[in-house]
């Protein structure tokens, strides 16, 4: 603010003209930040038209959050406000990046109904760096896939799902996180997913060493048996030995009569359905990346497994070692 008349004014005076407290201005005076232009006879403090401009800039930066060391060093030209302002637009996107992750937490425990035990484990999900959620997915994959053939299908598909929560996270994107998290911790579903990928592996060595299949097996189970399903045949009924029977014609390569049962149950986990899911979430996935799953085609695999499972155990034996009626 300019003043021409040359007025000079006291800490009372200045905190009329800037609507500043008393208390702040003489604060900011002892420690250097605004400087008197002269003092009484009694040694009262005056301050000019300069003192009201360097106040105000003053006033103005600490509404901004800079600190008082900070403005100091721009007032005494030691720094460029241009460079100091640098430095707290970056802390402000850190403080910024920190309130939007909270208040995503805070959302899903209102969602979830968590407990304690729960909000600490999703705040301390929430606030790993993304090269420290990678290496949770990457430690999974490294178990489920250790020593199978890194050019098959199911190793490059699971190796595409890196999670990336964003620096703005949804309720919805934190709480797909944690449960990602915690699914691919669970060593019941490393095993469910190792027997699967190894499976999968097995299969495709088989057809390999026996070029020429008329179609893929799994092709076949979802075509067949996704059309048994939209015609309503029950996979306990009569026809369903007759669906059964085409998908059967050709098994698999490396096929074990005894083992289908088991194959095809741990391929219909839902688990691994919701593995995608929650990774899709989290990366926010529409449409999905070339090679990964679509939420329809798992759906689709997924149903066409378990009418398939459902008629296995219809229309064809256990295995001698398992009684009737267990899966």
């Amino acid at each position: 603010m300019k003043d021409d008349s040359g007025a000079l004014f006291t800490i009372g005076g200045l905190a009329r003209r800037t609507g500043l407290p008393v208390r702040t201005i003489r604060f900011w005076s002892d420690i250097g930040a605004i400087s008197p232009a002269a003092r009484t006879a009694r040694g009262w403090r005056l301050y000019d038209a300069g003192s009201v401009a360097r106040l105000e800039l003053v006033a103005t930066l600490r509404d901004l959050g800079l600190g008082l060391d900070d403005i100091r060093r721009v007032l005494e030209k030691e720094t460029t406000l241009a460079e100091v302002a640098a430095m707290h637009v970056e802390a402000l996107d850190a403080s910024i990046r920190t309130l939007r992750l909270r208040r995503a937490v805070l959302s899903t425990v209102v969602h979830r109904g968590s407990s304690t035990e729960e909000i600490a484990q999703m705040s301390e999900l929430a606030r790993l760096s993304a090269e420290q959620r990678k290496q949770i997915v990457d430690d999974f994959l490294d178990e489920v896939l250790s020593d199978l053939d890194p050019s098959g299908g199911i190793h490059t598909r699971l190796r595409l799902g890196t999670p990336d929560l964003p620096d703005d996270p949804t309720a919805a994107q934190v709480d797909a996180w944690v449960e990602l998290a915690t699914l691919v911790r669970d060593q019941d579903f490393r095993r469910a997913i190792r027997a699967l990928a190894t499976q999968v592996a097995r299969a495709r060595a088989a057809r390999r060493e026996t070029p020429g299949a008329p179609e893929n097996f799994t092709r076949r189970l979802i075509r067949h048996a996704s059309t048994a399903r939209q015609d309503g045949i029950p996979p306990e009924s009569p026809e369903a030995g007759e669906v059964l029977a085409r998908i059967l014609a050709d098994p698999p390569p490396g096929h074990r009569d005894d083992t289908l049962l088991q194959e095809l149950e741990l391929a219909a986990d839902p688990r691994a359905e919701r593995y995608w899911h929650l990774m899709a979430t989290v990366n926010s996935w529409p449409p999905y990346p070339s090679g990964v799953p679509s939420p329809s085609h798992l759906t689709l695999a997924r149903d066409a497994h378990l009418w398939t499972i459902a008629a296995l155990r219809t229309h064809r034996p256990p295995p001698a070692d398992q009684p009737a009626g267990n899966s």
